[in-house]
């Protein structure tokens, strides 16, 4: 297997691509990866590691330089996902999202929105947090039961109250930007979805119970309640009735992030797995001397190369300005079906010790399994691909 940039082919990079992906790297291996069993042990979210990211320019990256982003291609931001997936998928989500709770910002915010909510989340100075789903509507947005109620005249309303409740949203409640969609009519569908900047701290607007993960636990998932929180008009992202349409034009991004950190998950455990088998003895010799170990080994390096080039395919179109809810969509299924095949596999090549939480396998192994279902389940990503495919056939 050949060692540029991992355990497996990374295919050629450019000096900007090495340089970035060198510098996380370093991050991570030097301040991340020390802690991560611990947190994760602990369920203990460290925001310091976030301010960290936020000193390499991080948490503003991939957005244009015009809005004080860093203007990173998208194919250099999948390198960085990369690495931090690698040694810690929970700081990998919670920046994931961080970023994905400003992409709708910054491209439907105004001018003042900018200025007060975004350039503060750029900058890392505040984190944010993407409020979709509900205990009715996960995969389904559509499904959507939070409630705005319009305050003053229907026709300018000055301000909307909140009620009802979100449920698994990532980063809080740490993150002090919300990003929180609502619908003015349950009844109305997408029609009537509508986009809210919410605060931390504003009345009204309280957490509830934490969950209690599987995996990725270091990275905090919460109920968010709402008792009427009033947010004022100039906090409304877009129009009324734009919501839907802004939430999904994120989502397509998201899911290239969460691929790119589930390859870092996945060549993680093939490293690990290819490290312990190269020193493990059995059979009077090294386990690398069997066959089927070898076997493995190289079916691993297959599928962490084939979630990468899937990957960095998205990535690539979503910089020419292309169409990505295929790609996006193949690049996330994909990715995150090889993090869980690779862990898996990572845990039965270490045997007994595999499933002992002294080795990090058995952790991206609870790690990946969530990378199934979040950012969409693996199965609505088969119906979009399906759907693309048939729209784009010739049937005439």
């Amino acid at each position: 297997m050949a060692q540029q940039g991992g355990a497996v082919f990374e295919g050629a990079l450019t000096d900007e691509e090495r340089l970035v992906r060198d510098t996380v790297r370093d991050f991570a291996e030097r301040e991340i990866a020390p802690g991560a069993a611990e947190r994760d042990e602990t369920e203990h979210y460290e925001r310091r590691l976030f301010d960290g990211l936020a000193g390499l320019g991080l948490t503003g990256a991939p957005f244009p330089e015009s809005i004080g982003g860093g203007g990173l291609p998208y194919r250099t931001w999948a390198l960085v996902m990369e690495e931090l997936g690698a040694v810690d998928m929970a700081m990998a989500v919670s920046l994931s999202v961080h970023v994905l709770s400003q992409s709708p910002v910054a491209r439907w915010g105004t001018p003042d929105q900018h200025e007060r909510w975004l350039a503060p989340m750029v900058r890392g100075v505040r984190m944010g947090a993407f409020a979709l789903t509900e205990p009715g509507a996960g995969s389904d947005a559509a499904g959507i039961r939070l409630r705005a109620t319009r305050v003053g005249p229907a026709d300018a309303p000055t301000a909307y109250r909140l009620d009802g409740t979100k449920i698994w949203i990532s980063n809080a409640p740490e993150a002090d930007n919300y990003l929180v969609f609502a619908t003015l009519d349950p009844e109305a569908g997408p029609s009537a979805i509508t986009a809210f900047l919410v605060e931390k701290g504003t009345p009204g607007f309280e957490f509830g119970r934490k969950e209690r993960k599987l995996g990725i636990r270091a990275n905090p998932a919460s109920e968010l309640v709402f008792h009427g929180a009033e947010v004022p008009a100039a906090n409304r992202l877009g129009g009324e009735g734009d919501g839907y349409r802004i939430a999904l034009s994120s989502l397509g991004e998201g899911r290239i992030s969460i691929a790119a950190a589930c390859t870092g998950i996945a060549r993680a455990a093939l490293e690990a797995a290819a490290r312990y088998v190269s020193d493990r003895r059995a059979f009077g010799g090294p386990l690398t001397n069997q066959q089927g170990v070898r076997f493995m080994l190289a079916e691993m390096a297959q599928r962490v190369a084939i979630a990468r080039a899937m990957t960095r395919a998205a990535a690539g179109a979503k910089d020419r300005g292309e169409p990505i809810a295929e790609a996006s969509s193949l690049a996330k299924w994909t990715a995150s079906d090889a993090a869980m095949s690779v862990a898996s596999d990572a845990v039965q090549l270490f045997g007994a010790a595999g499933y002992s939480r002294e080795n990090p396998v058995e952790r991206y192994l609870r790690d990946a399994k969530g990378a199934q279902i979040y950012e969409g389940t693996n199965q609505i990503h088969r119906l979009i691909v399906a759907e693309q495919l048939l729209r784009g056939l010739d049937l005439g």
